[in-house]
């Protein structure tokens, strides 16, 4: 019940402006698979060229193989889940989630039977008759999943679905998603700016900027290997901090910055002579009163503190006044310093890591 999709080589021009810059990509059947970046990376536009809204400039979409080209939406086995949801108000929950049947002639009797399976997948099966205004929005949301599993497509297409609801509801959602598609088999392609949407759901994650495909990894891999500082930057928080490679041996540098010298893995690329940034992550820095015996050390300045629950995020600035972060355990017997405390930032040489810039259009 599910298709592998395959992007050959793909570009999308509107007029000068390259939106998409030739992402080659395939997407396994049976797989979840999120596209993340910032708005204006190109990742909605992608989604549009696999439904068939758009051809591409440059390149081919493929769907179990098959050409998609000159194949209108409504002839590609996908079904397209927007933001805004689309659900009709007059319509009782099952007609709705049958209305794609009912445009392909499906009798009413076949129609609500379909309706009501689906419904039992999405857990509302007693909420066939209510109106659209009596759900929820996580309920919403599952109608208008159920309505796209109704015209049984081998892929599902989700652009940015979560985005409208609260903290808590996405939380629950996220969950929820992930289970209807490992129920159906279906492939799923999401649309987010949100790393941990894309982190928790995902069996792999497409970063994008400016068009461009910068990673293509597991989440693990997203985040713990990124392959440039776009990618290190824009999933989770970092520490960056500029200088140049003074040296390199058996895999580690030395870096030179203008707060001393550190040690630190190079990234995927990375040469003497790549300009480079240091990338450290916050939960992979220490705070001592005194300097680390080993590992590097910066001389810092707490100069706030954030309760996040399970952890801290402390604040700090070093002696040329750039803020940097570390985040410690919620621990009563172990608080963090205080305010204007002077302390010594600290990190190992293998949580510290030398990437080269993004990848540029071509």
């Amino acid at each position: 019940m599910s298709e592998d999709v395959t992007l050959s080589n793909i570009s999308m021009d509107f007029g000068k402006f390259r939106a998409v810059d030739k992402v080659d990509i395939t997407i396994k059947a049976g797989e979840f698979f999120s596209f993340l970046g910032p708005s204006g990376c190109g990742k909605t536009t992608i989604l549009r060229l696999i439904s068939g809204f758009m051809d591409p400039t440059e390149g081919k979409v493929l769907i179990g193989g098959k050409d998609m080209t000159g194949t209108r939406p409504n002839e590609r086995p996908t079904a397209l889940i927007f933001q805004n949801l689309a659900l009709f108000p007059l319509m009782p929950i099952w007609e709705n989630i049958a209305f794609g049947l009912e445009v392909r002639g499906v009798d009413k009797v076949a129609r609500r039977a379909k309706a009501e399976e689906l419904l039992k997948l999405v857990d509302l099966h007693e909420s066939a008759d209510k109106k659209v205004s009596q759900l929820s929005g996580g309920q919403k949301q599952r109608v208008a999943i159920a309505r796209a599993l109704a015209v049984e497509p081998k892929v599902m297409l989700l652009d940015e679905p979560l985005s409208a609801l609260d903290l808590k509801l996405r939380q629950h959602m996220r969950a929820e998603l992930r289970a209807i598609q490992k129920r159906t088999g279906v492939t799923f392609i999401y649309i987010t700016h949100d790393q941990g949407e894309a982190l928790a759901m995902s069996d792999r994650v497409g970063v994008m900027s400016q068009g461009v495909l910068q990673q293509v990894a597991t989440p693990n891999e997203i985040y713990n290997n990124p392959s440039n500082g776009f990618v290190a930057s824009f999933v989770g928080e970092n520490n960056i901090f500029d200088g140049k490679i003074k040296s390199i041996k058996d895999g580690e540098a030395s870096y030179e910055t203008s707060l001393g010298n550190f040690a630190a893995k190079i990234g995927p690329g990375v040469n003497k002579d790549t300009p480079v940034r240091l990338y450290v992550r916050p939960e992979h820095c220490t705070l001592t009163k005194s300097a680390a015996k080993s590992g590097n050390s910066i001389p810092v300045e707490v100069t706030e503190s954030a309760f996040e629950g399970n952890f801290i995020n402390v604040f700090l600035k070093d002696k040329a006044g750039h803020t940097h972060m570390a985040q410690v355990q919620n621990d009563p017997s172990a608080p963090p310093p205080q305010r204007s405390a002077k302390v010594q930032m600290n990190f190992d040489a293998d949580h510290g890591v030398l990437l080269a810039h993004a990848k540029t259009r071509s």
